[in-house]
């Protein structure tokens, strides 16, 4: 079996499936892909399903009942890594808007260089985002200033959705307890990860707007993301991060 899982979520994502399965399955590190569907009505599923013949050992489906958010979708394939042994689990999205040739670097930081977690980040080298308007690279880049200065973390991009965990990360953090659901979940790993002292590294990425299928991306999302940065914080005061 192979040291890496990388986890891609999916919700009608057939635009995209198959030519993400295949650029991952060509990449000259070996990786395992576990796509979890939230039952998608255009066939996402059906799609994975099919090219499992073709890569029987490397590609694996979990699909779930109903749209149950982002965050719960990552959680399901942090169980299943760790039920199967990965060593390195990585996050990432389907639209090609994460380039998977990075995924090789995000395994290099961790696996070569002794890092804990390493993010594909779009700030960490002024600001690397193509196709987004300028109004979203603004909100995005102050939106991961704000959470810097609430939770002290020295991360650039804390909303980043493209990231390598070391097992040993995800063993510690206490999945059960993870709250958010939605983009604002991607902050709370890092702040979790963060206050149990895992070593962090931020790799620079270009992050690439997608061009097929559409966006998940809401107010709603953001405004989680701002009211519950602050809940987190504040939380955090009333808990150890103890490492055993």
């Amino acid at each position: 079996m192979n040291d890496s899982l990388v986890i891609i979520p999916t919700y009608n994502e057939k635009e995209n499936i198959e030519a993400i399965v295949r650029k991952v399955m060509s990449l000259p590190h070996p990786f395992d892909l576990l796509i979890v569907d939230d039952s998608s009505p255009d066939g996402t599923a059906d799609i994975v399903r099919t090219l499992q013949h073709e890569f029987p050992e490397k590609l694996h489906l979990e699909s779930r009942t109903g749209k149950l958010g982002l965050g719960t979708a990552y959680i399901h394939g942090f169980k299943y890594a760790l039920r199967q042994g990965y060593e390195y689990i990585f996050e990432m999205d389907a639209d090609f808007s994460h380039n998977p040739d990075d995924l090789v670097r995000l395994y290099q930081a961790c696996a070569e260089e002794g890092y804990d977690m390493s993010i594909g980040s779009r700030y960490v080298q002024g600001v690397n985002v193509v196709n987004w308007p300028m109004s979203r690279v603004l909100m995005s880049w102050f939106a991961s200033l704000y959470v810097r200065l609430i939770t002290g973390m020295p991360i650039a991009d804390t909303t980043a959705g493209f990231v390598c965990y070391r097992r040993r990360v995800l063993k510690t953090i206490q999945l059960n307890k993870i709250r958010f659901v939605g983009y604002a979940f991607q902050i709370e790993m890092k702040f979790l990860t963060f206050k149990y002292g895992f070593k962090i590294k931020e790799v620079p990425i270009i992050f690439t707007d997608r061009t097929k299928g559409q966006s998940k991306m809401s107010k709603g999302i953001f405004k989680e993301a701002v009211l519950g940065v602050i809940r987190m914080k504040v939380n955090s005061f009333f808990r150890h991060f103890d490492r055993y």
